[in-house]
């Protein structure tokens, strides 16, 4: 796909690699549905919904992913990426592409979409499908220069003391019972030799991280990507799923020792808390809107490439047809990257010092049928140019350590700094 993109164009991709579910790809963009502000997330939902009500789609439905759709994501913060870094990435952004691809197994289905003007004939629409169709281009994705001429510098936007010092600040809060948990994020910067290649980086997280949600928002020539291992929500005609992600520790190559760091982690009362922070408050966002809602009495460990994760996945069977974009905006942000109770989240912009843009929030798709996924935006860079800028954070409890949440964002840039500064 990314052969056939012309300059500036927008494109999208958002995939599991190991796991055999949809994988959503576009290309181009034929009509862009944007808002900002509290109600963002309902008003892109009413928005969509009239779209896809007034389209012309194939007689026979699509499976999830194909057909008519709608990709792209929003802000963390209702009013969010207004820093200029993040210029193209409105609060709320989903854009009909022209081109769209759906991935399931073996089988790929290919969506054009074209806006029709009262004058146009049949033949215009055949002669601008046979156009576009015929751009297409199928080559692999490249590779990352092993050794390239000069050197990469790796800064943080922010002195690390600075992210202590907030960690410390919060904790203090806390404990002052101002509120319960959290989220703070520091931004590290990597400026390359030469322009980072979205391509390239994106084929190492898909090698890298087959296991996490693997996506990408190209925006002119910005380009925003991440490996995260969090979904935010998935829905399946009235079933809709959820993980509660909280709580990590690191992995080791031996095998017996990467088991130890599991079990410390399953057994930690202060990530075990952090944890259950995040489960009652989704559990209990849902049951408002569903019949039911199934939540696990202990969580696992989820291992990824570098880092291990306490989760507990949540499921609901919905009381009435809510589609992908109410859903996230009913959800997002959990206290697993805001805060406990939500009306502490002021407390972030003001302790952490900058915007968080996209990082954060919901990147993913949904269809014409209302169906859809959406990842939380973690792991993750902005790419422009020969700088990029990435983000990381941490759940921030009582009994947290200012040191030890530094270690940890080191851990969870890990993701990102080896495949933009070799």
């Amino acid at each position: 796909m990314l052969a056939s993109r012309a300059a500036a164009e927008p494109w999208f991709c958002l995939e599991q690699p190991e796991r055999d579910a949809i994988a959503v790809a576009g290309l181009g963009c034929v009509s862009a549905l944007e808002a900002d502000g509290e109600d963002r997330f309902a008003v892109l939902a009413r928005r969509w919904r009239e779209l896809a009500r007034a389209a012309l789609l194939d007689e026979l439905p699509p499976p999830p992913g194909a057909g008519l759709s709608a990709i792209g994501g929003f802000a963390f913060a209702p009013s969010g990426a207004r820093d200029p870094a993040w210029a193209g990435f409105a609060p709320a952004s989903l854009q009909v592409p022209a081109i769209s691809f759906a991935r399931r197994g073996a089988e790929t289905w290919l969506t054009w979409n074209g806006e029709l003007g009262p004058d146009d004939t049949a033949e215009d629409v055949v002669d601008a499908l046979s156009a576009r169709l015929t751009g297409l281009r199928e080559e692999p994705l490249p590779l990352v220069d092993p050794a390239p001429t000069g050197r990469y510098e790796v800064t943080s936007a922010m002195p690390p003391a600075h992210f202590e010092q907030a960690v410390g600040r919060a904790v203090e809060r806390i404990a002052a019972g101002e509120f319960e948990k959290v989220v703070l994020a520091r931004e590290v910067d990597v400026h390359a030799p030469v322009s980072h290649d979205p391509a390239a980086v994106l084929g190492l997280l898909r090698e890298a991280f087959g296991s996490s949600f693997v996506y990408a928002v190209g925006r002119g020539e910005t380009t925003f990507i991440g490996a995260s291992p969090e979904l935010l929500v998935r829905r399946q005609g009235q079933r809709a799923s959820t993980v509660a992600l909280a709580g990590s520790t690191r992995r080791s190559a031996d095998p017996a020792v990467d088991d130890h760091l599991g079990e410390q982690l399953l057994r930690s009362d202060k990530n075990r808390s952090e944890n259950a922070i995040v489960a009652r408050r989704i559990a209990r966002t849902l049951r408002p809107h569903a019949v039911w809602v199934a939540a696990p009495e202990e969580p696992v460990v989820v291992k990824v490439a570098n880092i291990q994760h306490l989760a507990a996945p949540i499921r609901a069977q919905l009381a009435e047809p809510i589609d992908a974009i109410a859903l996230a905006g009913i959800l997002h942000p959990t206290p697993a990257v805001g805060a406990e109770p939500a009306s502490a989240l002021d407390a972030i912009p003001a302790l952490e010092g900058f915007d968080r843009g996209w990082y954060a929030g919901p990147v993913g798709w949904v269809d014409a049928a209302g169906d859809g996924e959406f990842c939380v935006a973690l792991r993750c860079a902005l790419l422009r140019g020969t700088l990029a800028r990435c983000y990381a954070g941490c759940g921030i409890v009582r009994e947290s350590d200012p040191a030890a949440e530094l270690a940890e964002t080191e851990i969870k840039l890990g993701v990102m700094l080896p495949a933009l500064a070799g």
